[in-house]
């Protein structure tokens, strides 16, 4: 009989998982090669055109008509709209109505070609940026900081990015100002992968604290992490895998305490937090209304319903905005500087970015965030309403549920062949659903969630022995017994989506 792909899967994951440390060098070599008969096989999934549509590994002789490519990407367009504009994908699309998006796209043409390295040529663009980091720094609480002048930032290209330069700046002004050359930033367990991708690129030491009961960042082993190398202590607000907030009153004081920096992930809750608190929800401060925080990352293209990708990352100050910026005085080419990583940077981007807000204003802000939240509950209530599963921690919109008897990850992968897609997290097993307009705007969206993870639950406790494809896989990945060999299939994974 033959194995199907995601047999195939489970099955190398098994070898691997068994081989545990004793094989080691000869499972990374397999995995490794060029030729892996499982990542060839996973091709067909990642490449679903290849049969359908025509693939270009050189540039053709002859450009095709541009009537042809316009009738090709809307084609490609249109198979994957459905899932997202039914409210199917967990996070992903924040907005997504037409209107909407059709509105930025004019933005964005009547901008196309707009640089900001050329402040001179396209200074529509500054303007912009400026009044989108003014704007931004205005909702997270800079009239209400001790001094709410020197509140300042800059838009970057995600999250991500906003994070890196944040580690970048506080790296460099210890450096600087305090003769560290062995930083160390502390860091909950839950905050964003983008930190560690910090550490890695920048060197910077991460010590990883644990979270409670309620997964949010335990302040006694923050304040026992703390060293005279730390730079910057770190909190989420909230943190993807949970939709949980950190303890930022405290970690802000601790920071401020050991004179260190305090970073603000709101890269996921920074558009929607501020209008939640007005709206009488509970949350907890965690902007620059707490004394000690230095920077905060929001991001625009999530809840600020921005084109992907913008965020803001703000500081408490120019002088430590100074350290992200680079700039040089001595090349050949002339004076040369750049606020963020890139040099040349989509103002389109921007523009559209400054257009979402203006357009959306705090009225339609709190709209949304009512309606999201709102939404956020009954999704809640119906994963309350099932007795082998349970919502983790506080969350108001990003939320995570497991199950103390049954696999999590075989309901997921039932849900998924309902159509949904949602995130597997680990540490703990569990699954999680972030809340957006795409969902709140649907029709009866928490009944049919919840009558769907109902019918997911009752298939995995009338079939037990039916182990699934996928659920394994994740099973595995979250209890390996070396980590190495899982990131090496990731990169073979990776390999396969540049295939042409």
């Amino acid at each position: 009989m033959k194995q199907s792909v995601t047999d195939k899967i489970k099955n190398f994951a098994l070898k691997i998982f068994l081989a545990g440390t004793k094989k080691i060098p000869a499972v990374r070599k397999k995995i490794s090669g060029q030729h892996h008969g499982l990542m060839t096989e996973l091709e067909y999934s990642l490449k679903p055109y290849r049969s359908s549509h025509e693939s270009f590994s050189r540039i053709p002789g002859k450009g095709m008509a541009k009537t042809k490519i316009l009738t090709f990407m809307k084609d490609l367009q249109n198979r994957e709209r459905l899932k997202w504009q039914k409210g199917f994908v967990s996070g992903t699309v924040y907005h997504g109505a037409d209107d909407h998006v059709e509105f930025l796209n004019r933005v964005y043409s009547l901008h196309s070609q707009t640089n900001p390295l050329h402040s001179d040529v396209w200074p529509s663009i500054g303007k912009y940026e400026a009044e989108i980091v003014s704007m931004t720094a205005g909702m997270l609480g800079r009239e209400l900081s001790p001094h709410p002048e020197n509140i300042c930032g800059t838009v970057s290209s995600g999250g991500t990015e906003s994070i890196l330069l944040a580690m970048k700046a506080y790296r460099d002004q210890a450096k600087k100002e305090r003769g560290i050359s062995k930083p160390e930033m502390v860091v909950p367990v839950t905050a964003h992968a983008a930190f560690d991708k910090a550490s890695q690129y920048f060197n910077i030491k991460m010590i990883k604290t644990p979270v409670d009961s309620m997964f949010k960042a335990d302040l006694a082993a923050a304040r026992k992490a703390v060293t005279q190398n730390t730079v910057v202590i770190v909190g989420s607000a909230p943190c993807f895998p949970n939709g949980t907030i950190d303890p930022i009153e405290g970690l802000a004081a601790l920071a401020a305490e050991k004179k260190i920096g305090m970073h603000t992930d709101a890269c996921l809750g920074g558009f929607i937090l501020p209008w939640a608190k007005k709206l009488g929800y509970p949350v907890p401060p965690f902007d620059f209304r707490v004394p000690g925080v230095t920077s905060i990352s929001a991001d625009t293209h999530k809840y600020g319903f921005a084109a992907k990708g913008t965020s803001v990352l703000l500081y408490s100050s120019p002088e430590l905005r100074h350290y992200q910026f680079y700039k040089t005085a001595d090349w050949p080419g002339g004076l040369y500087f750049s606020p963020t990583f890139a040099g040349s940077r989509p103002g389109a981007l921007i523009a559209q970015c400054w257009a979402a807000m203006t357009s959306t204003g705090e009225a339609g802000y709190m709209a949304a965030a009512k309606v999201i939240i709102e939404t956020a509950e009954q999704v809640k209530n119906g994963i309350a309403s099932v007795a082998e599963l349970k919502v983790l921690g506080d969350p108001l919109f990003d939320i995570s549920f497991a199950s103390e008897t049954l696999d999590i990850y075989r309901i997921m992968e039932q849900m998924s062949d309902k159509g949904w897609s949602l995130n597997g997290l680990h540490r703990p097993a569990c699954v999680h659903i972030c809340l957006t307009l795409r969902h709140a705007v649907q029709k009866n969206f928490a009944k049919k969630f919840t009558a769907d993870m109902k019918a997911s639950v009752e298939h995995v406790k009338n079939n037990p022995s039916d182990k699934g494809t996928m659920a394994p896989v994740y099973g595995m990945a979250a209890i390996f017994p070396n980590k190495g060999l899982v990131e090496d299939l990731l990169d073979v994974y990776m390999d396969t989506i540049y295939k042409v």
